[in-house]
């Protein structure tokens, strides 16, 4: 790694762990401890998603003509006020205010980050560091919570306050270490679509592209968009997994990326973007099985659990897959000078996922277990149909970056190595 891309990593970790310490106590702490109640939370909680929805058509364009870094600046920027004003907010607006604000700084964050990566990178080493990107962001998150959960006190506000503020401090630290990054720019790899005029009309136009988007929303819909709604009501109602034994399926999927996540690698970055994606289908496709085993069986309360958990392990796995593999080829579709675009773009088919994933899940999962089941078993297999799909509209360079010689142009045309 390059010195750019040391400081990209440590800014990954950082973000993570300050959202760690709040991200889990958000519902609690605005219905319990603030009292504004469970409508007010939700609202909060669906605060976050239309920010996001709102900035990021407007973050690709902006990355694209101000870089990564300035863009990603005003981001860390705004999430800070946006969690400090939230640790000391006493009313509703002033709550949903402040979650505006952090979630727009949030959503920010990942296609500037991303892009940061990617200009900071070759088409031999992106998969390399989308995976470190992931691995210390589960990281962060993890020991975050870890870390808030044994600060908080429901029956004190003031240590909320102390969390969002902990929150704040990490990103304001990020914002010093990212203003001395000295970005190079973006390297390209042999068979990219040609470069054209910087609009949301010829994104649309790149049929792989699109593609990729509908792929990356089933994705998200699929496994991200149920971990904490339609799984866990599902774990909860069907298979009457205790609140414990929850929290132990959530420890195993990010346990399981956390160990598996460079051994993963190593068996996937010689392989076809397209087969690996299509492998995740297969593997989730057996994890929503094993789930349905869980609370549809006739085995032990014990046998029950063992299966829930594994459920969860199975989709850490799929997960670090995944985080060498589509990132990188979102990149790597993308037109010279326009990653930021498509970065952002595929963002926003995250959030849209993640918006519309609870909503679907959690009434199905909840009270028709069956079709829940049945239903998103179909839904991992339909991401192997679409990852083949999309195969045959990838170019070997795409599909297989190994391929590709990689090269990194500094402004004016001179070589330059990818330590500046």
């Amino acid at each position: 790694m390059g010195a750019a891309m040391r400081r990209i990593h440590v800014g990954n970790a950082l973000s993570a762990f300050g959202l760690g310490f709040t991200v889990p106590y958000l519902y609690v702490y605005v219905a319990q401890v603030r009292g504004l109640g469970a409508m007010t939370a939700g609202l909060v909680l669906a605060v976050f998603a239309v920010a996001a929805l709102v900035v990021l058509p407007f973050a690709g364009r902006a990355i694209v003509r101000r870089g990564p870094l300035p863009v990603l600046l005003a981001a860390l920027l705004t999430a800070a006020v946006g969690a400090l004003t939230l640790g000391i907010s006493g009313s509703a607006a002033a709550v949903l205010a402040s979650a505006s604000l952090l979630g727009a700084g949030q959503a920010v964050m990942q296609p500037a980050l991303a892009t940061m990566i990617v200009d900071c990178s070759s088409a031999e080493t992106r998969s390399r560091a989308f995976a470190m990107q992931f691995f210390l962001q589960n990281l962060g998150l993890g020991v975050g919570g870890l870390i808030g959960g044994h600060l908080v006190d429901t029956t004190s506000a003031a240590s909320f306050t102390l969390l969002f503020a902990i929150e704040a401090a990490m990103f304001l630290l990020l914002v010093v270490v990212m203003a001395t990054v000295r970005m190079p720019h973006a390297p390209r790899i042999e068979g990219a679509p040609a470069a054209g005029r910087s609009s949301w009309k010829q994104l649309l136009g790149n049929r792989a592209m699109v593609q990729l988007c509908v792929l990356g929303f089933v994705l998200f819909f699929a496994c991200y968009g149920q971990f904490e709604s339609g799984l866990s009501a599902y774990g909860v109602e069907a298979a009457g997994i205790s609140t414990s034994a929850l929290g132990t399926a959530l420890a195993a999927n990010t346990l399981m990326i956390v160990v598996a996540q460079f051994a993963v690698l190593r068996f996937v970055e010689r392989r076809r973007r397209s087969r690996v994606i299509a492998a995740v289908g297969l593997i989730w496709a057996v994890a929503w099985a094993v789930a349905g085993y869980a609370g549809l069986g006739h085995g032990s309360q014990e046998m029950a659990t063992a299966a829930f958990v594994s459920t969860y392990a199975l989709f850490g796995l799929g997960e670090a897959m995944l985080s060498p593999t589509v990132a990188p080829l979102v990149a790597d579709l993308a037109p010279e000078g326009m990653a930021g675009q498509y970065n952002s773009a595929f963002a926003l088919v995250k959030q849209l996922a993640l918006a519309v994933g609870p909503a679907v899940g959690g009434p199905l999962g909840a009270s028709l277990h069956a079709p829940y089941i049945v239903a998103f078993l179909v839904f991992s297999l339909g991401i192997t149909v679409l990852a083949v799909r999309l195969g045959r509209q990838l170019t070997e360079a795409q599909d297989q970056p190994w391929l590709a010689k990689s090269r990194i142009v500094a402004r004016g045309g001179a070589p330059v190595s990818a330590d500046v």
